[in-house]
C-alpha cells in the first residue's frame, strides 16, 4: 500500500475507505455472524487494521439501527447486533458502488 511518504490525497483517499466508512466494515462483519459490541471493534481492528474507537463504533452502530440496517437483542447479558435485510441490501450497494469506482478508475 501507501508509503510513509505517500500524498496527502492519497492520505485522505485511505482516511475516506477506512475509517470515514466504518458502516461497512460493520455490515460486513455481521453479514457473517451476529457480534456484540466489543466484539466488532477487536474485528475490525485486527482483521481490517483499522483503529476506531469505542465511542465512534457505537455511534456507528447506534446510526446503522435506526436506519434498520441492524437491529439489537439481548443475549446471555449482552447486547448482540444482527444485520437486517435492510441491511444486507446496503451493503450489496456500497460494495457494487466500490467495484464501480474501481472500474471507472482502473487503467
Amino acid at each position: 500500500m501507501g508509503s510513509e511518504k505517500s500524498s496527502k490525497a492519497y492520505r485522505r483517499l485511505v482516511k475516506a475507505l477506512t475509517s470515514g466508512n466504518i458502516w461497512l466494515y460493520v455490515l460486513k462483519l455481521l453479514s457473517e455472524k451476529p457480534m456484540y459490541g466489543y466484539e466488532i471493534i477487536h474485528s475490525i481492528k485486527n482483521r481490517f487494521k483499522i483503529n476506531v474507537n469505542t465511542v465512534t463504533a457505537y455511534v456507528v452502530l447506534y446510526k446503522l439501527a435506526s436506519e434498520k440496517l441492524i437491529e439489537a437483542m439481548e443475549r446471555n447479558g449482552k447486547k448482540y447486533y444482527e444485520i437486517t435485510a435492510r441491511g444486507r441490501s446496503e451493503l450489496k450497494n456500497g460494495i457494487d458502488f466500490l467495484e464501480h469506482i474501481l472500474d471507472i478508475v482502473k487503467p
